[in-house]
């Protein structure tokens, strides 16, 4: 496509004359990237050595010997090019490579630069920090610019100016791990995840010499009426391991764990998830969340009270700022009090109270549009009906599923991507949904 649009060109504007040519290569020779005269000297190295003391006949009239000369001094200060004798000339073996990083970690701090001028932004320079997407450090903040990695577009570049205070930029990023996010998204991205789960504790806890039951998992839970989705859960990450060769299937109801089921699990957990976690914290900028009806990110953090990872500047201090402001429209809401010493006191279940709001608002408000009565689902209640869509909430992400003459909103689960427009069953517990998909009797989500 570059050599066509180059024909082009010189067909509309013609050849590109001499001097000019000239005066191309003569501005790429203090650039800090991988530039066409570095190519003519690596051409011309023999034993990574470049022998100037000739004349030019074998290299092109438009790079002759001064801007060869002119460019070795560059890489020189660089320490990339060494001068060994009077127009002798040492360089590095990985001088291209370096020389390659080097540009593109320019271009990537000019697009941060660009990125933080969109939003009227200015830092320090050494405050811009570049990660691939296995960063080993978390960090939190709001997205200044999303796009594609590379050509095939399979992954994606983030510009995340951070409560530290600095501004990260995540390259090499799954697009599907960041889909719902925006410009102006809060996340978190945090090193990859490695260990056991959960349920890998749980098997090495409940295996007796050796063998998981599930039966004997069921009458460790009691009575609860979840109890078999709960052990279904762990017999298919039991399948996950078996086909692994990390267990045995003996029978039904019985699993061969080895001895050192953790260890193996968890080089095998570590193998397969090498990629950054990214976890969605808000898709409402600060401003939106501050007047939010909804259980946003900021009220979290306001529960949490502990702001010793907030930078004292930068978008660390904006959500300072942020805070204090939502802290003021609670209290003007009624959702908390200001104590005669100064202490806020927030209303008891603060989170489920602003949550249940925002979803009965969004409810009534799609309601009018739809023509069908909106019930909200209370917890322990059952859902079912077919999950029509999904309605992004400052309280999170919402599915919408809809009965014969009503619907209802629901927290959403990542499981449920793939039953976009299908029937679905499960029961509210603890402000999430446990699913049964499809119209198969016991196969728990």
């Amino acid at each position: 496509m570059r050599e066509r649009a180059s024909e082009l060109a010189t067909l509309e504007l013609g050849p590109v004359s001499e001097l000019e040519q000239r005066h191309k290569i003569a501005r790429e020779i203090d650039q800090d990237r991988f530039t066409r005269i570095d190519r003519v000297l690596i051409d011309n190295t023999t034993n990574n050595l470049v022998d100037l003391r000739h004349g030019d006949d074998e290299t092109p009239s438009s790079i002759d010997r001064s801007h060869r000369l002119r460019r070795l001094s560059k890489l020189a200060k660089m320490g990339l090019a060494k001068e060994l004798d009077l127009g002798v000339w040492e360089l590095k073996p990985d001088l291209e490579a370096t020389l390659r990083e080097i540009g593109e970690r320019g271009d990537i701090i000019r697009t941060m630069e660009k990125a933080l001028k969109a939003e009227g932004l200015v830092r320090d320079p050494l405050a811009l920090e570049i990660h691939d997407a296995s960063t080993p450090k978390r960090i939190v903040g709001r997205i200044l610019d999303k796009y594609l990695s590379d050509e095939l577009g399979d992954r994606i570049s983030l510009v995340i100016d951070a409560i530290d205070g600095h501004t990260h930029h995540v390259s090499g990023i799954n697009p599907e791990m960041i889909e719902d996010a925006r410009i102006g998204s809060v996340l978190e991205i945090g090193p990859a995840e490695a260990g056991l789960r959960t349920s890998d504790r749980t098997i090495a806890a409940l295996a007796d010499n050796g063998i998981f039951r599930p039966s004997m998992h069921l009458k460790h839970l009691g009575n609860g009426s979840d109890r078999e989705t709960y052990v279904a859960a762990h017999v298919r990450r039991l399948e996950v391991l078996r086909r692994a060769g990390l267990v045995e299937r003996i029978d039904a109801d019985h699993w061969h764990i080895p001895s050192d089921f953790e260890e193996r699990v968890s080089a095998f957990n570590a193998s397969r998830n090498r990629q950054t976690t990214i976890r969605v914290l808000s898709n409402f900028d600060l401003e939106t969340q501050i007047g939010s009806d909804g259980a946003t990110w900021l009220d979290r953090r306001l529960l949490a009270t502990d702001i010793g990872d907030l930078s004292p500047s930068g978008f660390g201090n904006q959500v300072r700022d942020a805070m204090a402001a939502r802290r003021e429209h609670l209290i003007e809401q009624g959702d908390a009090m200001r104590q005669r010493n100064g202490r806020i006191l927030y209303r008891r279940n603060l989170l489920t109270v602003l949550q249940d709001r925002e979803v009965t608002r969004v409810g009534a408000e799609l309601s009018a549009s739809s023509r069908l009565p909106f019930r909200p689902t209370r917890d322990g209640e059952n859902v079912k009906g077919t999950f029509k869509a999904t309605r992004q909430l400052a309280s999170g992400k919402f599915a919408l599923i809809e009965k014969a003459h009503e619907f209802t909103l629901v927290p959403w689960r990542p499981v449920m991507d793939r039953q976009l427009g299908r029937e679905v069953f499960g029961q509210m517990r603890g402000g999430s949904v446990s699913w049964q998909f499809g119209r198969q009797k016991g196969l728990g989500i």
